[in-house]
Formats: structure tokens, C-alpha cells, sequence
């Protein structure tokens, strides 16, 4: 029975292991997805789709797309992307500067014409600003924003920038930053009137909540090792076990 107990704890470790990296893998990541035609508007299936960037460890990510022309590539990084499609007897087109942010999903549509398979058509746009992918609602602080913004550099700080939101301290008391006079205090965010408690704080996809009350995490987070915070307002996935913010 001794053996058994640690056997056990082994197994319940390795479950909870898992269940946060599927977590993490959800919620940590951006997607790029669209579909490819000709020009004549018919479908292509079978397009080679490849999405370059530094932020990715392997550097290239690609997919090909399916019957109906469609295609999605997932768990990126946040960065600039480029993207490029390939179908033998078609012209190559890349199209560059796409931005990705935590949970976005950037639609890249694209046109193939017949052509040399040596030339490739650059296309010249602006990023995709909105998401028409996904139902969560969501408000992104990038790099720029964090450092151009006066204010505190704690998540509860910035979340009092999205209209809407409610934020107050420890002891239930309104705890209004401005120009940083909070510091690093900890604070508790609502929004749609829902529960202090249903607050959820991740770090890559993973839960940093303390065990002593749910809801809350009072991990202070160094502001020099943050690239961006995305704060899902609504219509969180499922991995989400509460309501709030």
C-alpha cells in the first residue's frame, strides 16, 4: 500500500502535467488561416502553404490545403509572419508583414494565377487587424503599448485601460492606478459583473493561480520579461474552468 501511494501521486502529477500543456498550447499561440482560388474564383486544393518567421523555433511552418481550398496553420508565435503559397503550374505568391498576437487569428487569403512555378508575386497589404476566425473577445497590450503607456506595468494596471472593467485591491477597495502609484501591488479584474474570483492569470497557456484562493495569482511579474498581454474579455474556450477575465 506504501508503493501504491507514491504510484499514484506519479500518476496524478503526470495528469495534471498534461491537461496544463494541452492548456498551454491552446491559449498561448496565434493562427494563420484562409483560402487559396484561381482566377477564376474555383477552389485550389493541394496548395503548399508556408509560414516563415523568427519567432518560430524551426523558422518555416507549413500546411496544404484541402479540398475546399481551405487551410490553417496553428500554434504560431506572436511575430511578423510571411506567408507563402505554392502550387506546381501556378505563380507563387507571398505575402509579408502579417502581425500576429496571442490567440489571433490572421484570415490570408490568396490568388494564384497560372505561371512559372520560378516567379513569385509579392502582395502588399496591411496586417490583418481583425479577427474573423475566432468568437473570443479579446484585447491585446503589445511591447509598444506597455512601454509608451503611463501607468503601472501590472496586468490588473493595464486591464483598467479596456472599457468595462473593474478593477479593485486585496482588501475589496477601488485600487485606481495612475501614472504607475500602484506599483506592483496585486489587484482583482472583473468585467460583465461577474465574480472577483473568476479571475484566471496564465503565463504561456499556464495557470499561475494560487492554491490558497481561486482565482487569484500573486506572482509579481517582471515587466522587463513581457512581450505582450492578451486579455480574453468573453467567449473564452473551454480550457477556461471560470467566467471571468
Amino acid at each position: 500500500m506504501a508503493r501504491c501511494v507514491p504510484l499514484m501521486l506519479r500518476a496524478c502529477l503526470l495528469g495534471m502535467l498534461s491537461l496544463m500543456a494541452g492548456i498551454a498550447h491552446a491559449q498561448e499561440s496565434g493562427s494563420i488561416a484562409g483560402s487559396v482560388r484561381d482566377s477564376t474564383g474555383a477552389v485550389l486544393p493541394g496548395v503548399t502553404v508556408e509560414a516563415a518567421s523568427s519567432a518560430l523555433i524551426e523558422k518555416v511552418r507549413s500546411v496544404v490545403t484541402d479540398d475546399t481550398g481551405q487551410y490553417r496553420i496553428v500554434d504560431l508565435r506572436p511575430g511578423t509572419y510571411s506567408v507563402t503559397f505554392t502550387l506546381p503550374g501556378f505563380a507563387s505568391v507571398r505575402r509579408d508583414g502579417v502581425q500576429l498576437t496571442a490567440g489571433f487569428t490572421a484570415n490570408v487569403v490568396a490568388e494564384l494565377r497560372v505561371g512559372d512555378v520560378t516567379e513569385t508575386i509579392t502582395v502588399s497589404g496591411l496586417s490583418p487587424l481583425v479577427d474573423v476566425q475566432n468568437v473570443n473577445q479579446q484585447r491585446v497590450m503589445t511591447r509598444e503599448v506597455l512601454d509608451a503607456i503611463p501607468t503601472g506595468k501590472q496586468f490588473t494596471a493595464l486591464a483598467q485601460l479596456v472599457p468595462g472593467v473593474n478593477v479593485a485591491g486585496s482588501n475589496g477597495q477601488v485600487n485606481q492606478d495612475v501614472g504607475g502609484i500602484t506599483g506592483m501591488s496585486f489587484a482583482l479584474a472583473t468585467i460583465h459583473g461577474g465574480k472577483e474570483d473568476d479571475q484566471t492569470v496564465r503565463i504561456n497557456g499556464m495557470s499561475i493561480a494560487s492554491l490558497t484562493s481561486i482565482g487569484n495569482a500573486r506572482t509579481n511579474l517582471q515587466d522587463a520579461t513581457i512581450e505582450e498581454y492578451g486579455m480574453q474579455m468573453a467567449a473564452a474556450p473551454a480550457e477556461f474552468p471560470y467566467g471571468g477575465i
